[in-house]
């Protein structure tokens, strides 16, 4: 939903093919919207014992990683609705509803720390030598204007392999992003979710490259 404003969908029984998407859609919203009340319930509740500021790597990588996430879950949202395949569907599904729930995280660890959850500096200035890692405005592995245009546009075949295709990209930029900050932060909440990040989102490549190799016949 660009989280920002796009909701999304998950699995459905079947049905009406329109009526079928509707229902999982209706489903998943409501997932979404448990799954970040349970992420700023949990954020809200995890000790604190440091204050990151609002210069901080740490601050720095929530704000940046909440924008990552909510594209990753746009994207979902748009292959979780319009596709027809069922393993499609449920990898879609979990990428909403997981990515859906750490923003929660981060959302509610920057209140917690009093910081608001926009910053004046630019995307990726948190990170060392980062100079040419953001290309028009977009963070490492995002998808352009375009490409989401063309993702929304597609169907059948061509919808699931644009779809794999971007979060395939999406994520390896996403596992570079908390690699850097695992080298950077002590932080023990905000090193625990990047490595959760790193550790799910490879899953995931893999299960990716799987199923483009079937869809592809290759």
């Amino acid at each position: 939903m660009s989280v920002s404003t796009d909701p999304s969908s998950t699995v459905a029984a079947p049905a009406s093919p329109g009526g079928d998407r509707r229902v999982g859609a209706w489903w998943l919203v409501a997932a979404l919207v448990l799954g970040l009340a349970l992420g700023v319930g949990g954020g809200l509740l995890i000790p604190r014992f440091t204050t990151p500021g609002d210069d901080s790597a740490e601050a720095g990588f929530l704000r940046d990683m909440s924008t990552h996430h909510a594209q990753a879950v746009e994207m979902s949202m748009i292959a979780h609705a319009d596709s027809t395949d069922s393993r499609i569907v449920t990898l879609a599904g979990d990428i909403a509803l997981t990515q859906h729930g750490q923003i929660g995280y981060m959302q509610a660890w920057l209140r917690d720390w009093g910081l608001s959850p926009t910053s004046s500096q630019e995307p990726m200035a948190w990170m060392p030598d980062s100079a040419g890692s953001v290309v028009n405005g977009l963070m490492p592995g995002m998808a352009t204007p375009d490409q989401l245009t063309k993702l929304r546009a597609a169907t059948g075949k061509d919808l699931n392999v644009q779809y794999l295709t971007l979060m395939r990209q999406h994520h390896l930029g996403g596992i570079h992003m908390a690699q850097e900050i695992l080298k950077l932060s002590d932080h023990k909440d905000v090193t625990w979710l990047a490595q959760t990040m790193v550790t799910g989102q490879q899953s995931e490549i893999n299960l990716i490259d799987q199923l483009l190799k079937s869809i592809q016949g290759t």
